[in-house]
């Protein structure tokens, strides 16, 4: 089980956060996975068949926490792509596909990170400074202050804002996975646990034992 600590920093702010650890198999269900991901993407093109940003996020907290560092959610920008352009499910990595589709369904945002490759203890903590780190998809990015944060033995893990880092994130290979669950100050807790009962089902899904 991966130790998860929090900096007294956060003491004064209130982030809920949820973590869901999972070993899977070498094999996956990836047909059965594949098949609710499509009932699930049938079901939202009918529940937002009348899709407005204005009303689906103008009152959102995560919404609302990105403006303030001048950042777009990228989950209703995940969500217009599939909605509105067209854009395919991603279909290459099921592991870190189970967090996508979550994000897609309760527009909670999640990750997914390869737990052999944190090195240590995992510890929370509220950002102070632009720290940078390389982000899953090369490029460098960097925390900011007020920013929800999470770090090991090896360097910065996540950024709320920024988002995973490209040495822990989860790979094609990866087995032993942590899902963590973020939210913003004004998102209620039950909203979390909610998204982690909603995350298990996706999982056991993927690797029914």
């Amino acid at each position: 089980m991966m130790q998860i600590t929090k900096e007294p920093s956060l003491a004064q702010m209130r982030f809920p956060f949820g973590a869901v650890e999972v070993t899977y198999p070498q094999q996956l269900h990836i047909d059965a996975f594949h098949a609710l991901v499509a009932e699930e993407l049938n079901a939202l093109s009918q529940r937002f068949a009348d899709y407005d940003r204005k009303a689906v996020f103008g009152e959102n907290p995560y919404f609302r926490f990105f403006k303030k560092f001048k950042k777009t959610y990228p989950v209703m920008l995940q969500l217009e792509s599939v909605l509105l352009k067209g854009r395919p499910f991603p279909n290459f990595n099921a592991v870190a596909e189970v967090p996508f589709l979550l994000e897609l369904t309760t527009q909670v945002l999640s990750g997914a990170h390869d737990l052999d490759r944190v090195k240590g203890e995992m510890e929370l903590f509220l950002g102070t400074e632009k720290t940078p780190f390389l982000g899953m998809r090369g490029e460098w990015m960097h925390t900011y202050p007020g920013d929800f944060c999470a770090r090991d033995d090896g360097g910065i893990i996540f950024s709320l804002i920024a988002g995973a880092d490209a040495r822990t994130c989860a790979q094609t290979d990866t087995r032993r996975v942590l899902y963590p669950i973020f939210g913003t100050p004004e998102l209620p807790e039950a909203v979390i646990s909610a998204a982690m009962d909603t995350l298990c089902g996706y999982i056991r899904v993927l690797a029914p034992d």
